[in-house]
């Protein structure tokens, strides 16, 4: 498989070498010229001196013979527009990493929905973890085709959750509003802002993603 990374942050340098490692192809774009030489010492794999959020620099590395482009550097406004552009030009998947959660919102609107925050990951495992839980059992427990899609309500679906009308083999698990997690119920009627999370099968995710305009 052959995986990009949009700028040479720790986190890529680290991703990068356990890829190499299982013997996945890797090429890394990166402005800073110096840390290409740096890393071209250690890492065997690709490099391309430029700027990944511009699709001139993203072609260059033949999106569709890509299986991940994943926007990992240090600036968050970055990554989001390195991987809407990335999106634009036909990679298969697109992971974004962002520090401030200020922006999930934003990521969810935008159809980014693999995006990782690794700053609250990391706090809520320490924290289920420091009271005796294992907070990554669920990902064992989402097997098959089974899946995890989220939106956020815009105000054509400000209505009760029962007039959704999803997919077969899709539920509304639970959703968001501000800062309180919430039980869905039948009679529950959605607002703007909320950010509904389902459970679905794999073959609805584009039917999904289209209608919320991912």
């Amino acid at each position: 498989m052959r995986a990009i990374f949009v700028g040479a942050s720790h986190t890529t340098v680290a991703t990068a070498r356990m890829l190499l490692k299982r013997g996945h192809e890797v090429v890394i774009i990166e402005q800073d010229k110096e840390r290409i030489e740096a890393l071209a010492a250690t890492l065997d794999c690709g490099f391309l001196h430029g700027d990944g959020g511009k699709p001139a620099i993203l072609r260059e590395v033949n999106p569709e013979r890509a299986d991940v482009l994943y926007c990992l550097t240090d600036n968050d406004q970055a990554n989001i527009l390195a991987s809407l552009v990335g999106r634009s030009l036909g990679f298969q998947r697109v992971v974004t990493k962002i520090q401030d959660p200020e922006f999930v919102h934003v990521c969810i609107e935008l159809g980014l929905h693999d995006t990782i925050i690794p700053s609250l990951t990391i706090a809520r495992h320490l924290g289920e973890m420091f009271e005796g839980h294992d907070p990554l059992e669920i990902s064992a427990k989402i097997r098959g085709d089974a899946r995890i899609f989220s939106f956020v309500v815009q105000d054509q679906d400000a209505k009760r959750l029962s007039e959704l009308e999803l997919p077969k083999k899709s539920r509304v698990v639970c959703l968001y509003r501000g800062d309180e997690w919430l039980l869905p119920e039948e009679d529950m009627r959605l607002v703007p802002g909320d950010e509904v999370v389902i459970i679905t099968a794999a073959q609805n995710l584009e039917r999904l993603a289209e209608r919320w305009g991912s």
